[in-house]
């Protein structure tokens, strides 16, 4: 009892075990096929002789082969190939011993076509074995049974291959996949691993019905029109459990599992073209180099760290002034990227002197410059701390960039920097001006990007909803004109990488927002999915446009002329250069006055002498 206590613990051993019965009983079966289960009795020591020669060459293939290492769960045909190749090494080894040594009474005496049929049986007992859970549900499983929940998977391509794997495999003793939607006519009537392509998206609502289907599973890319129209009919047939597969790039490990199927949110509804990316020009540019993140802690910093660290570079280091932010990103890495070096630095980017020593220490060859204070009305009211970090913060780190001899320096600018109507935008742009001026100051290259609003981050409209509607309500709108470009995080952050690794110094990058969204329409959108009725069951109030903020959100300027990359999502914005003596001068000034609380009142009018098209709302 204590023995099987101890294999049911681990698996590994209990593999073990059974192949070593497994390859007995292959050479016992070999003999009694060989002599018609008349087995003379003057075999019963050659038997056991086979049996232990079998063991010496199968099991250390099978080891060899890493088939004591799969997760069997997950079983397939790839682990399938590898049994094989063990045991074909296995009984290539066992047979050139046979016959080397063929004069020796030990490996002698029985017929030669017992190790031919026991290398067969080895194969299919030890491959029966491990494929033995996803044959039973294949062939006995009650596919309509009590506690089994019968699933639709909405679209048949290699996502949704991948989930009809796990549901078949890790969540087999509980889901049933009844079979595939997809709007590709050449898939139409296919089966893939025994699960047939029933119909259309359009025919969700009869699939539903006719299949007793329970939940939909959608495998198709978030934003596009067919994963919209699979919701929409899905609620319609009056099915309540729809869930999604993520993006990859969403995920650390880069594969999903029914484990990685989430609800689907708003975020995954909104329209937005395909993001195409030059995996290999991002590899090139961030593996095997020092890597620096500031800001590490916030929605873009920490997955800026997810999607670079991807990449392997040399080192990762994170820095932020959230203690408890830097502690978890850190944790986060560490679990998912255990060969990756990481550091990481609890820091404010405006202490001059704490950032010559990160970067003395550390000297990064590329810097993501991702801190911020981000949130607009609260900038309005704190214009000096807006100053102080976005502007002076940058320039430490520009500086300290130089400095160190850094590569690269990539500076995530906003589109709220185009003719700022805010104090944050307004530092933002001046941001870019500082990155201008530095790119001429040393060897780093100076790279701006700018983009909108990411789905999802903290403190955005997307969280500020979703929490007033668990509350029950009002959901606040500022006005029904209102919108915002919206991008999903790992999207814009890899755009980012990308921009970085096309940049040659001193370009703002504007990535390609798609089509502005209506910010009422996102409340709608985020109503409907939490399976109210807007303005009926949830209240949609309009509280006013708040200070510094616009109806419409720009990506670049009237004046700027726009110039094309190898990426059709980033374009360059080229600027007129920056005057770096004025700058120089107005930077003094306007630290003097962000310096000094009696003088916060001259800090607006500073902003306005570096950036002349920054018109607040108060003044517009």
């Amino acid at each position: 009892m204590e023995i099987i206590r101890i294999l049911a613990k681990n698996k590994k051993a209990a593999f073990f075990v059974a192949d070593a019965v497994l390859v007995a009983l292959s050479v016992w079966l070999a003999f009694m096929i060989r002599f018609e289960a008349a087995v003379p009795g003057q075999y019963s020591e050659i038997i056991a002789r086979l049996v232990l020669i079998g063991w010496i060459f199968y099991l250390p293939a099978l080891a060899a082969h890493r088939l004591y290492s799969f997760s069997w769960s997950y079983v397939s045909a790839s682990e399938l190939i590898a049994l094989a190749r063990a045991v074909g090494l296995g009984f290539l080894l066992q047979t050139a011993v046979l016959y080397l040594f063929r004069d020796f009474t030990f490996f002698s005496g029985f017929p030669r076509s017992t190790i031919f049929i026991a290398a067969f049986f080895v194969f299919i007992l030890c491959g029966g074995v491990r494929f033995a859970k996803r044959i039973y549900f294949y062939f006995f499983r009650r596919k309509n049974g009590e506690g089994i929940v019968r699933v639709l998977i909405a679209g048949a391509g290699d996502a949704g291959e991948q989930l009809l794997r796990s549901v078949q495999n890790s969540a087999a003793d509980r889901y049933f996949a009844a079979g595939f939607v997809d709007n590709n006519d050449s898939r139409q009537g296919s089966i893939i691993h025994g699960a047939k392509v029933l119909g259309k998206i359009a025919q969700i609502p009869e699939i539903i019905s006719r299949h007793n289907i329970d939940e939909l599973i959608i495998a198709l890319p978030p934003g596009s029109k067919s994963v919209r129209e699979a919701v929409r009919l899905a609620k319609d047939a009056g099915l309540k459990k729809i869930r999604i597969v993520p993006p990859l790039a969403d995920i650390i490990d880069g594969k999903f599992s029914l484990a990685n199927v989430r609800r689907v949110e708003v975020e995954d509804l909104l329209e937005r073209d395909k993001v195409s990316l030059d995996m290999d020009a991002i590899g090139k540019f961030i593996t095997g180099k020092k890597i620096l993140i500031t800001g590490a802690a916030g929605s873009i910093g920490s997955e800026l760290c997810r999607q670079t660290a991807k990449f392997k570079p040399a080192e990762l280091t994170v820095l932020d002034q959230d203690e408890t932010g830097i502690f978890n990103i850190g944790n986060e890495l560490k679990k998912h990227f255990a060969d990756l070096p990481i550091k990481e630095f609890v820091a404010d980017i405006q202490n001059v002197r704490r950032m010559e020593e990160v970067f003395s220490e550390i000297g990064p060859q590329i810097i993501f410059h991702a801190a911020a204070y981000k949130h607009v009305p609260l900038m309005e009211q704190n214009p000096g701390e807006a100053v102080r970090n976005n502007v002076f913060g940058t320039k430490n780190l520009a500086d300290a960039a130089i400095a160190a001899g850094a590569q690269n320096f990539i500076f995530i600018s906003t589109d709220k920097a185009i003719n700022p109507t805010s104090v944050m935008g307004a530092t933002k742009r001046i941001g870019e001006m500082i990155c201008q001026a530095a790119n001429d100051a040393g060897k780093t290259k100076f790279v701006s990007v700018r983009f909108g609003n990411v789905l999802g981050s903290r403190g955005s409209v997307i969280p500020i909803f979703r929490e007033q509607i668990r509350r029950g309500g009002p959901v606040e709108v500022t006005h029904p004109e209102m919108k915002r470009y919206f991008m999903l995080t790992s999207e814009a952050c890899l755009l980012v990488m990308q921009a970085g690794a096309l940049g040659k110094g001193g370009e703002v990058f504007v990535l390609d927002m798609g089509r502005p969204v209506k910010i009422v329409d996102l409340a709608k959108e985020m109503i409907k999915l939490s399976g109210f009725k807007p303005d009926i069951d949830m209240p949609i109030v309009y509280i006013g446009i708040r200070p510094g903020e616009k109806l419409f959100e720009e990506l670049m300027a009237g004046n700027e002329v726009v110039g094309a990359t190898q990426s059709e999502k980033i374009f360059i914005a080229k600027l007129a250069a920056a005057d770096e003596r004025s700058l120089a001068e107005n930077l003094e000034s306007l630290k003097n006055a962000a310096q000094m609380p009696e003088k916060q009142s001259q800090v607006i009018s500073k902003l306005r002498s570096l950036v002349p098209e920054f018109c607040n709302n108060e003044n517009s």
